[in-house]
């Protein structure tokens, strides 16, 4: 992944994570093996586990300990209400600076080399 689209991802992953536990509760490994799926393939579990704490602070999600097959108990994280209306202020802020970009992009086309 390059640098540009790493930065990009730090503004955004908190809002993409959420939307992930949108669809379903889930612990952290699972999480970072659903981002990977979707594309975002060099997402580390690092990462992930590190704004899940944050996330969890800020009151965004819930969390239950559920046994595990192997080794100690899981975190499963649940988007909740305040992380419910977080991820719908996140889509619109998203909405709105897609469209703008969108906007700038076909408003001001790339110039050609030598112009």
């Amino acid at each position: 992944m390059g640098k540009q689209m790493t930065e990009m991802l730090k503004g955004t992953l908190e809002g993409i994570v959420l939307a992930t536990l949108a669809a379903r509760p889930a612990y952290g490994y699972e999480i970072t093996a659903r981002l990977r799926d979707q594309g975002f393939s060099d997402i580390v579990e690092g990462t992930v586990y590190a704004l899940l704490v944050r996330i969890e602070q800020r009151g965004l999600v819930d969390v239950a300990k559920v046994p595990s097959e192997k080794g100690p108990p899981r975190k499963v994280y649940t988007l909740n209400a305040s992380g419910s209306a977080y991820l719908d202020e996140f889509w619109s802020t998203w909405s709105f600076l897609a469209a703008r970009i969108e906007q700038l992009h076909h408003t001001n086309p790339p110039q050609e080399k030598g112009e």
